[in-house]
């Protein structure tokens, strides 16, 4: 099946419910590497189900269904996550039922051999309430799918850090079993464990999820700018610009502009950035 614009543009996948409990909750924390530290009360409280917290962006796995994509004629071999934003409308629960409704909102073609982006939008509301928990938008770069004909164009540019020293560095160690732990949050690619499989994307090894490295971030910025109190965080968005190995060490700088917040992820050995374009909002 050959792709088209209008093909794009139907993707959709609504009213789908998905179901997780304190225990995925604690699985995702895990696998963004929280509770290195058994010691390290603030963490814990991630990890553990008395009066459990939950990191904000455990949202991008709540109800992962990669199912749209099979029969679109996409190379999904080729189609890696090129950005992802995400806006909280309240806190997230440990646990719960939600309903996720995911559309195409736009697609552009680069042109034939420079791939095509895709614009998905996923909205998650608690079943039980019927509140709407958060929205999301995805770009996927779908590398061998250019030249079909669509628009050209490019998604809103998400803001560039100050120039000028971070007011935060935080540093993670990946773990070289970190992409196997993630992926008991859902996201089960084979690219991130299948050797055969990554070779064949064009990677020496398997990688890292993109949102394992958000999610790394994503502590990193909870940690020093709402002192682990998750409510304070608003909206949480970034650009992928590299592949993260399992075992890399993940630096974030963190830059505080009162209720904004400019990130960026590098792994330092490599001085390769892998996270850049990184906003968040806070409610101070």
């Amino acid at each position: 099946m050959a792709v088209t614009q209008d093909s794009l543009m139907a993707l959709q996948a609504m009213g789908k419910e998905f179901t997780y409990t304190e225990r995925d909750s604690m699985y995702y924390a895990l696998g963004i590497g929280m509770g290195a530290d058994q010691m390290d009360r603030q963490e814990l409280e991630f990890c553990y189900e008395k009066a459990q917290k939950v990191v904000p962006s455990q949202a991008t796995a709540i109800a992962f269904d990669d199912s749209i994509f099979w029969d679109c004629g996409i190379d999904v071999v080729k189609a890696v996550h090129g950005e992802q934003r995400l806006t909280l409308h309240q806190p997230l629960p440990a646990a719960a039922t939600v309903i996720s409704d995911v559309r195409c909102t736009d697609a552009f073609d680069k042109g034939k051999g420079r791939g095509a982006i895709i614009l998905l939008e996923t909205v998650l509301t608690d079943k039980a309430t019927g509140d709407k928990l958060c929205t999301m938008d995805s770009v996927l770069f779908a590398r061998g799918d250019g030249g079909y004909g669509g628009p050209q164009g490019s998604p809103d540019a998400l803001p560039q850090a100050p120039i000028r020293p971070a007011d935060h560095v935080v540093e993670f160690q990946t773990l070289d079993r970190q992409a196997l732990m993630y992926r008991l949050s859902g996201d089960r690619n084979p690219l991130h464990c299948d050797p055969d499989f990554a070779a064949a994307a064009g990677f020496e090894k398997p990688i890292l999820h993109g949102l394992c490295t958000y999610g790394h971030a994503c502590h990193a910025v909870v940690r020093t700018t709402c002192d682990y109190q998750p409510e304070k965080l608003l909206s949480f968005s970034t650009r992928f610009s590299a592949p993260v190995i399992p075992g890399d060490m993940l630096q974030t700088h963190i830059w505080e502009e009162e209720e904004e917040i400019y990130f960026t992820t590098s792994v330092p050995e490599k001085d390769l950035i892998v996270l850049s374009n990184g906003f968040a909002t806070l409610d101070i």
